[in-house]
């Protein structure tokens, strides 16, 4: 493709006035330099493509959570105006992190509402667009979408590391306190007025001599209440207490066991004497232990809209060889009233097909990955931007505790008082840090997993041929938004972009927009 006449020199557009759109997605980011930097990038923007701009929204939300309500607004305004609208953003994941707006916007576009402008990636997307300029658009919001995962997976191995060390992630349980040390980090004590309390209702409870709801008013005579609470403790709260494993030294997360590294207010033997007076007998946790099948919770039945379940019939003959089938349960089409059983692989060989004809060809692809490598320099110099405002912030936030300390030495200020200041701004330090940890390794993430997916894509079907259940599962689940089993036919939507990715060698088959009405379709 020429580039200079299609991507970076832009055609003849409609638009000219702008809507500019400069969005954070938290109060903390509003404080720093973020949006007074993204309007001076837009403006210059617009001034260098003879842009009028009209008004300009400061949006601070999450693109990923929530109604999006200021972002509606925007959308409101614009479909207000009479004529074509530029929606001028710094970047794709200003504007979206996932395909939830993309219907919105997509008919916007169509309909010459609107043409959206990204600085950064230095491509717009209007009504005459083509297809594979729609998959840049498409890719960038699955590169932002994957920013986002990526951070999500920071934070997740930031809370398995803090687990793996016997660290508590919550609230502590009574009998302990949550305090902020020295650094800002957050450790749990012995609470010394209630830990007491709650050995002395382990110790009384063990003796098997009072009930739960007698054990429940003792702990309200004694005086047992969590930290800030105006009521004294349930009878529930009782229960749910003297079966908490943390005053042993385990603690426990999503039903898994873990040691932590706390003090311990009661030993095992005595706690593990208040569960055989609690219950009296010991009951084993249901786990699951069936086979594993591929469509489990993937699939529903067209026909009802129920879930279609699995089953395995076995036969033995009479040599002593046995033989296996999986069936699919579904319901007849013609008639809802009658079970009607699939065999597991006739619709795994339709899943197969689906798989066989996600491509891109060679020019596209070509096309794809140059724009990866263009924006890789442009990524990575807004990622600096970025750490570069919060480590401004990092600064300012420290001037701040030197003049907190200032007014300390000076007697201007109390000691509680410099605390609380001090606690404060420790805790937004402790987040800017984080910011600048989890963005730089994010920038590196998302671009290898969009690398990794035109890889996967030019050569699924073999992919999924070769893999095992468990990964069968997981990329159907990744490409498939919908399935639907109709007979012993399978009904489906793709997800995006992947829709717009079926049997692209054929030219004639890339799709410039989604039909509005789309339905199932059949492999």
């Amino acid at each position: 493709m020429n580039r200079q006449n299609n991507i970076y020199d832009f055609p003849a557009l409609n638009a000219r006035k702008a809507v500019i759109l400069a969005r954070v997605s938290s109060k903390e980011q509003e404080e720093g330099y973020s949006i007074e930097a993204q309007k001076h990038r837009l403006e210059t923007y617009c001034a260098r493509r003879d842009l009028t701009p009209i008004k300009t929204f400061e949006i601070v939300e999450s693109s990923t959570s929530g109604d999006r309500k200021q972002f509606m607004a925007m959308v409101k305004f614009i479909k207000s105006q009479k004529e074509t609208i530029a929606l001028v953003a710094d970047k794709v994941d200003r504007v979206q992190r996932s395909f939830k707006e993309y219907p919105l916007l997509d008919e916007l576009i169509q309909r010459g509402k609107i043409e959206l402008h990204f600085n950064t990636e230095n491509y717009v997307i209007h009504k005459d667009s083509a297809s594979q300029e729609r998959l840049m658009w498409s890719m960038g919001v699955i590169m932002a979408q994957s920013y986002i995962d990526s951070m999500r997976d920071n934070v997740k191995r930031s809370i398995e590391q803090k687990i793996r060390l016997g660290e508590w992630i919550g609230r502590a349980p009574i009998g302990y306190l949550n305090i902020k040390s020295e650094r800002g980090r957050g450790d749990i004590i012995v609470d010394d007025e209630r830990a007491p309390l709650v050995v002395k209702l382990f110790e009384t409870y063990a003796t098997g001599a009072h009930t739960l709801s007698e054990m429940t008013a003792m702990a309200k005579n004694w005086g047992l209440k969590p930290v800030n609470a105006k009521n004294p403790p349930s009878r529930s709260y009782i229960h749910a207490l003297l079966q908490n494993p943390f005053y042993y030294g385990f603690m426990k997360i999503k039903g898994q066991i873990y040691e932590h590294r706390y003090e311990r207010l009661v030993s095992k033997e005595l706690y593990d004497q208040c569960q055989t007076v609690m219950k009296g007998w010991h009951k084993k946790p249901f786990k699951y232990a069936g086979k594993e099948y591929i469509f489990r919770g993937l699939l529903t039945c067209a026909t009802t809209g129920r879930v279609v379940t699995a089953d395995t019939k076995k036969r033995t003959y009479k040599n002593g060889n046995t033989a296996e089938w999986t069936y699919l349960r579904c319901w007849k089409p013609d008639d809802p009233k009658k079970i009607q059983w699939v065999r597991e692989e006739k619709a795994l060989e339709q899943v197969q097909a689906v798989f066989d004809r996600l491509a891109i060809p060679g020019s596209a692809l070509n096309h794809v990955t140059g724009y990866l490598r263009d924006t890789e320099h442009s990524e990575r110099a807004f990622i600096r931007r970025q750490v570069k405002e919060w480590q401004e912030d990092y600064n300012k936030s420290q001037a701040r505790l030197d003049t907190l300390m200032d007014l300390l030495l000076d007697g201007t200020i109390e000691r509680r008082d410099f605390e609380d200041k001090k606690a404060k701004i420790r805790a937004e330090q402790m987040t800017l840090e984080n910011q600048v940890k989890n963005a730089r390794t994010a920038d590196d993430s998302f671009k290898n997993a969009m690398l990794a997916l035109l890889d996967f894509i030019s050569g699924a079907g073999k992919k999924f041929k070769n893999s095992t259940t468990e990964q069968k599962r997981y990329l159907i689940n990744f490409i498939f938004a919908n399935l639907e089993l109709k007979g012993t036919t399978l009904c489906y939507y793709l997800k995006k972009p992947f829709d717009q990715m079926l049997d692209l060698t054929d030219c004639k088959l890339w799709r410039t927009r989604e039909d509005s009405n789309s339905r199932p379709s059949d492999p």
